[in-house]
């Protein structure tokens, strides 16, 4: 990255709305006190993009302590998804040189272009440039306006900001977005000192002005049911013009090994990425695909039946939710399992170059489980390094005096817990948070050197096919769009094979909902299931719930269109954009997120309780992220206009202008 000459502060912004440790006033720093010669544009347009990836630092607080867990993407302690806010983490995101600095940097590259351009001092390229940054800057201003609210348009214009509501925020973005890509000029050429500075497309005009358009269609979209008529007319007019329809067409940033911005967001080694309750459920029977299918043959002995849910350990496994199998332990792996799930989350037990020394890191420990030379899965990942938690798969459960009453095995399993307060339960219970029992994000995913994905084609599949069964107009019908989503995410992933098979299928996942198109019968309310008593190994048989989702059609539909769609939006996000997966379940109450359990009740979800743990409400589930106090703290007047547009107090659980209420 280049070296930017030193600016200076010209106004003093956002002490209004962006306040933190080293001030928010970064944000409209003058880049101009350097002359127009020593400045260039595209330099601030790179570090704005690269520093958005996220250090180890924020990426850990914002990324996956929050996105992932309000989502429930991966499971990470109950935390936001509680209600539990961390104001030093919010601080950090907001200020601290993270959003302050890549707003400072795209808001610079504007004003240097528009000054340039006015100045007559310009290149070929410099208008495509503009327009690059004011995409650029329309991304950065809804990634804020999602997690906070309210926040100041004019801030990026250069005088004294003011707050904005969601809505004029959002009308804003999507103006800034079709003007800038109707600029751009896609036949200028860039020379190749100009290219390396664009570390999504090389400066290639026309895939930004894909990016553009398909970032129109993802806010017109989240404006679906709140503002219906102008959501329509933008989207169905952004439709029209070229889209992210291709893997070579994905927004996208290189990680890399170390600890700067472009070190992974997910690859801080004190969070292990298991798998969400949430996942496992959409994931389970999804597809009709079997285990044995898609394993080596020496997982044949640990696959279960189709009609078996596992163990139960009542006083073990909190009952406390309305997560339809959070009783029972699955002793082995699903009959049938998405394709996806194995290759994003691998199995406990499945370990890759030998089984980690933690006395000796040098000596790898030979693994009894397997013949001598097995390789193993080398997507395995030993996070943490410094124990053996993640190779543990054997625990127990004890009673209250702490005497084991019986001991579980985790090798070869497929499980997650939901989390929440497990009171009495949750300290006898030796096998739920360990990083062994429970499926860990792949170490591709872990190890900084993957893309990390902005924008891909299976989202813009998914958003034609939501506008075509909402009746709007677009280019292709809702069934086309909605299975060529699918198909991009199995290529994606290299499970191609299991294509038609997928697309075909009428078995239903842990939530009621099924793949297949046509396929819009609604489950049974329950599924006559087979069981074992863990405490006596006495054989059972039990009606399971498919859950209620009151939050999507007042609870009536499981397997709608609709529901269909958003599930598979939902599982193609996974593990890039857990934000927008966070964004559709505010906005729709989709996909079906179960509640949080309540051995013992949570202080910051106050209305869930033992009589409604088996609903869903927006009151259990988080909304937004608080103001930091830095806000408050150096500007209460400003503090104050935000939050009188927020429509609510400045709360976790206060939703935004265009989520559920």
């Amino acid at each position: 990255m280049k070296k930017i000459i030193k600016i200076t502060t010209l106004l003093t912004t956002l002490g209004v709305l962006f306040t933190s440790c080293k001030k928010f006033e970064e944000i409209n720093n003058d880049p101009l006190a350097a002359s127009l010669d020593q400045v260039q544009v595209e330099y601030f347009i790179n570090e704005s993009i690269i520093c958005t990836q996220m250090d180890p630092h924020i990426a850990e607080r914002t990324f996956v302590l929050y996105w992932q867990c309000a989502s429930h993407q991966s499971f990470q302690g109950t935390s936001i998804s509680g209600g539990i806010y961390n104001d030093g983490w919010s601080s950090d995101y907001y200020g601290n040189g993270y959003m302050s600095g890549w707003l400072n940097q795209i808001n610079s590259a504007v004003q240097v272009a528009e000054s340039k351009i006015a100045s007559g001092n310009v290149k070929p390229y410099t208008n495509n440039l503009l327009q690059v940054a004011r995409i650029w800057r329309a991304y950065l201003m809804s990634e804020l306006s999602d997690n906070f609210g309210p926040i100041p348009i004019n801030a990026f214009q250069g005088v004294n900001p003011q707050p904005a509501s969601v809505k004029d925020v959002y009308y804003f973005l999507l103006e800034e977005l079709k003007d800038a890509s109707s600029k751009l000029d896609v036949s200028v050429v860039n020379p190749d000192v100009v290219k390396k500075e664009d570390p999504a497309y090389s400066y290639d005009y026309a895939k930004w002005r894909r990016y553009a358009n398909s970032m129109r269609l993802r806010l017109a979209m989240r404006l679906s049911e709140i503002d219906p008529g102008k959501a329509k007319t933008e989207f169905e007019a952004a439709a029209t013009g070229e889209l992210i329809t291709d893997a070579d067409q994905t927004f996208q940033i290189s990680e890399k090994p170390g600890w700067d911005a472009l070190t992974g967001v997910m690859s801080r080694e004190w969070n292990p990425g298991r798998l969400s309750a949430t996942l496992k459920n959409l994931y389970t029977g999804l597809g009709g695909i079997t285990s044995a299918d898609q394993l080596d043959a020496k997982f044949d002995p640990y696959i279960k039946a189709a009609d078996y849910v596992g163990i139960k350990y009542a006083n073990h496994f909190s009952p406390l939710t309305n997560d339809p199998t959070a009783a029972y332990w699955l002793d082995g792996l699903p009959n049938m399992i998405d394709p996806r799930a194995y290759k994003t989350f691998i199995i406990p037990g499945d370990f890759s170059r030998g089984v980690y020394n933690a006395s000796n890191p040098s000596t790898p420990v030979n693994d009894p489980n397997f013949p001598t030379g097995w390789s193993g899965n080398s997507n395995f990942n030993s996070y943490p390094s410094w124990d053996q938690s993640a190779i543990t798969t054997v625990h127990t459960l004890t009673d209250a005096s702490s005497a084991v009453v019986a001991t579980v095995d985790a090798k070869f399993t497929y499980n997650a817990y939901t989390g929440g307060d497990w009171g009495a339960k949750g300290s006898t219970n030796n096998v739920r948070a360990d990083g062994g029992s429970i499926p860990r994000m792949a170490n591709q995913f872990r190890n900084s050197t993957n893309k990390r994905i902005f924008f891909a084609a299976w989202e813009t599949y998914f958003l034609l096919a939501e506008a075509a069964v909402r009746g709007w107009s677009v280019p292709m019908g809702a069934q086309s769009a909605y299975e060529e989503g699918v198909r991009k995410s199995f290529e994606y992933w290299g499970v191609e094979s299991f294509l038609a098979s997928y697309l075909s299928s009428t078995n239903y996942n842990r939530c009621g909902t099924s793949v297949s198109w046509t396929h819009t019968t609604e489950p049974a309310a329950t599924l006559v299931m087979n069981y074992v008593d863990g405490y006596t190994n006495t054989p059972g048989v039990v009606n399971i719930s498919y859950p209620t989702n009151n939050l999507y059609s007042n609870g009536t539909v499981k397997n709608d269109l609709l529901s269909k769609i958003i599930t598979q939006k939902y599982i193609a996000q996974v593990p890039w954009l857990p934000l927008e997966g966070w964004n559709d379940q505010r906005r729709l109450g989709l996909p079906f997120l179960e509640n949080p359990v309540i051995e013992n009740a949570l202080p910051n979800l106050p209305a869930l309780t033992s009589s409604t743990y088996m609903t869903s409400d927006v009151k259990f589930f988080p909304q937004r992220l608080k103001y930091p106090s830095s806000l408050r703290n150096s500007n209460e007047a400003g503090y104050n206009a935000a939050v009188a547009l927020l429509g609510g107090p400045d709360e976790v659980l206060t939703p935004l202008w265009w989520a559920k209420h």
